[in-house]
């Protein structure tokens, strides 16, 4: 990864981008695909596409990820000038309270989600609130000095910052998924540089941590693409507190991660997993007996049916202020990216032999 494109990911990351409310974020990736693509557009609900027109023979592959995080959002002011909020999709409410945050107005507004010191609680009672129960303190003395900063419907996220960790390790918020767009985006760039034959699409996506919404608009929308390969994050469990009923093969910094199952077109695994030896590329594989829970799952059912690939980022303590990655792991997705949007020149169907 070099200059420009770690200054990119760090662009991604430093600008807030919760579900419903991804514009600023969009714009940073638009930006960036702008340099080496032929077209870029947005839809109705900021989905992001770019495009590399290829050859009218050869296939169409879009690469996607999705551009939204979980956050908050202002529900109430009350009389005291506090603030009761609601989630932005699937935040923990074990890991709210104490937390600085930023709330997202017409200018951004600081605030902390109140916890009470431990010296006035009864440890007897100590519990993790729901989110609803929980309060944000901006520091206004009552309502009306607090609805001159904020208004109801205002999104909230969390304050953290991007740490450098040891190594190639980093730590940030919204890890999920912005790591994925940039995936997206810099497998597009890796693409193009190698003259690939294949109209190539790179998407970002709006609101996948609310329901998959912005998939389904793409998956409609894009009609003309034979196939999609989605990149996510997904858990990493080489961390000591995961149970052993949910530890997995899944590590940080041991590359790419392949499901395999549910969505997952098995000619298309069966093409990640073949271009991935070749070019070295070290990689995992992750079971999904039902669902994937990503993008993938809006995808392959969209229309008659795409093939549909899942290929995620491994990534430690998701949905929390501090996702960490290998951003070595980053970079081996983009190049298999690119790998596999290479090879699929030279086939003639996507569909399964039955």
């Amino acid at each position: 990864m070099d200059e420009t494109q770690r200054a990119f990911l760090n662009d991604l990351l430093a600008t807030a981008s919760p579900s419903g409310f991804e514009t600023q974020s969009q714009r940073v990736w638009i930006e960036y695909v702008r340099e080496f693509a032929d077209d870029v557009s947005t839809d109705a609900y900021g989905n992001a596409i770019a495009v590399h027109e290829g050859n009218p023979d050869a296939p169409t592959i879009a690469v996607t990820g999705h551009a939204d995080e979980i956050g908050f959002i202002v529900r109430d002011v009350l009389d005291e000038g506090f603030l009761r909020i609601g989630c932005i999709g699937g935040s923990d409410r074990t890991i709210s309270k104490g937390q600085h945050v930023t709330i997202h107005a017409g200018e951004p507004v600081q605030g902390v989600i109140g916890q009470t010191a431990v010296h006035l609680r009864d440890p007897d009672d100590d519990e993790y609130e729901e989110v609803e129960a929980q309060f944000v303190d901006i520091g206004a003395t009552d309502a009306a000095e607090a609805r001159n900063h904020v208004e109801v419907g205002d999104p909230v996220t969390f304050s953290t910052e991007q740490k450098e960790l040891v190594g190639d390790r980093i730590a940030a918020r919204g890890i999920d998924n912005r790591t994925g767009i940039w995936a997206a985006a810099e497998g597009l760039r890796r693409a193009v540089e190698t003259g690939v034959a294949a109209t190539v699409y790179a998407v970002s996506t709006v609101q996948e941590e609310v329901g998959l919404q912005g998939a389904q608009m793409v998956g409609t929308d894009l009609d003309d693409v034979d196939a999609f390969v989605a990149v996510d994050v997904t858990h990493a469990t080489d961390n000591p507190d995961v149970d052993t009923e949910h530890r997995g093969p899944v590590e940080l910094g041991s590359g790419p991660v392949i499901t395999r199952g549910s969505a997952n077109h098995p000619l298309l695994v069966e093409l990640a997993r073949t271009v991935a030896g070749d070019a070295d590329i070290d990689v995992q594989l992750q079971a999904a007996g039902t669902r994937t829970g990503t993008d993938a799952d809006a995808f392959y059912t969209s229309r008659a049916g795409v093939p549909s690939l899942n290929v995620s980022i491994p990534n430690r303590y998701m949905h929390t202020p501090v996702e960490v990655v290998d951003v070595g792991d980053l970079d081996a997705v983009a190049d298999l990216l690119a790998a596999i949007v290479s090879a699929s020149d030279g086939l003639d169907s996507f569909a399964v032999d039955v």
